[in-house]
């Protein structure tokens, strides 16, 4: 989702605070000017071209989210916004773990589709200062602590959801929280009724794990670090270069000459049902740690190489010492820094 491209049409904002006993439903659209428009774009920006979402698919029989959307029309923007936003306070007044909310519902167009968008603002508690007259003369000024405060633009939004007016397609963020004492996914599973799979950043921390997992148990320490290097070169490659890569063509380039830690490597996705998967990360923020290799030895030295000097043998290189040492050569220098 291209943030330039989304278009705000219609906008409505919902208080969710059960401590003060029920929801306060706005009776009319927010009227809003560039600044508000652009707060809400990077929002919807930062979900819909984010990692963290997850596809998910309504229940259609349970879920009271999908049988609204599915009769929605435009000109009922309002009142099935209110509905949505009691079917969340109620999950919310029955949790006190679940913090308190604007819900903001908001129609937006990008490209040649239409999305609903559901923002739940979790509050923000700071301070900010008041001023207040003093009897005779002068004034005091005071600090004061909002518990209202919403998010800023640069803040991940912990719950959310983006449903495809065409046909409900939805991806969801969100955080568990304790319900009937039990870490749950209560956005998804209690208030949208939806099945989620797995955000491409799970699913690529995952790709991570099974492969260092694979190679500690195949490798002798000595050997390991190269091959868990060459590894991580090879995910970055096929990020580069290709946007992605298929999850079964990742275990064969990776172990293409070790067939049993290939197979155990299978096992493992086989385990997420994951082996056909394609992992195509859309944030920097995603891949960011394959930009680098990070070295630590066992006498405390941490390095960071960036993957373009790595790969060039005239910037690096790797010793095995007779002993079983092992050396990093670092060269052609031709200008050294230090920073404090």
């Amino acid at each position: 989702m291209i943030k330039e491209e989304i278009r705000i049409k219609q906008l409505i904002v919902h208080i969710l605070d059960p401590t003060i006993g029920m929801p306060v439903f706005s009776d009319t659209e927010l009227a809003f000017g560039s600044e508000v428009a652009d707060f809400v774009r990077e929002h919807i920006g930062r979900i819909g071209g984010g990692d963290d979402a997850r596809e998910c698919r309504f229940y259609e029989k349970e879920s009271e989210v999908f049988q609204l959307l599915s009769a929605y029309e435009d000109e009922n923007f309002i009142a099935v916004s209110q509905e949505i936003a009691g079917l969340l306070f109620e999950i919310m007044s029955a949790n006190i773990d679940i913090p308190p909310a604007d819900l903001m519902v908001v129609r937006f167009r990008e490209g040649e589709e239409e999305y609903l968008g559901l923002l739940k603002m979790n509050y923000k508690a700071q301070y900010t200062h008041r001023t207040m007259p003093l009897e005779g003369e002068g004034n005091s000024n005071e600090l004061i602590r909002h518990k209202s405060l919403l998010p800023s633009q640069t803040q991940r939004l912990t719950e959310a959801a983006i449903i495809r007016l065409s046909d409900l397609a939805l991806w969801v963020v969100e955080k568990k929280y304790e319900v009937n004492g039990e870490k749950t996914d209560y956005f998804s599973f209690l208030f949208l009724k939806c099945s989620a799979h797995l955000s491409h950043k799970s699913k690529l921390s995952i790709v991570g794990r099974a492969v260092e997992s694979v190679q500690k148990e195949g490798f002798a320490e000595t050997e390991r670090f190269e091959r868990q290097m060459r590894a991580k070169s090879i995910i970055q490659e096929e990020i580069e270069e290709n946007g992605g890569f298929a999850v079964e063509e990742i275990g064969e380039k990776i172990f293409d000459d070790q067939p049993e830690l290939k197979a155990a490597f299978q096992d493992k996705m086989e385990k997420y049902n994951m082996v056909r998967e394609k992992i195509e990360p859309q944030s920097e923020n995603t891949t960011r740690k394959y930009q680098n290799q990070h070295l630590f030895t066992d006498t405390g030295i941490e390095i960071k190489i960036p993957m373009e000097q790595y790969k060039n043998p005239g910037c690096v290189e790797f010793i095995t010492n007779p002993d079983g040492t092992v050396s990093v050569l670092i060269k052609n220098i031709e200008h050294l820094e230090a920073r404090i």
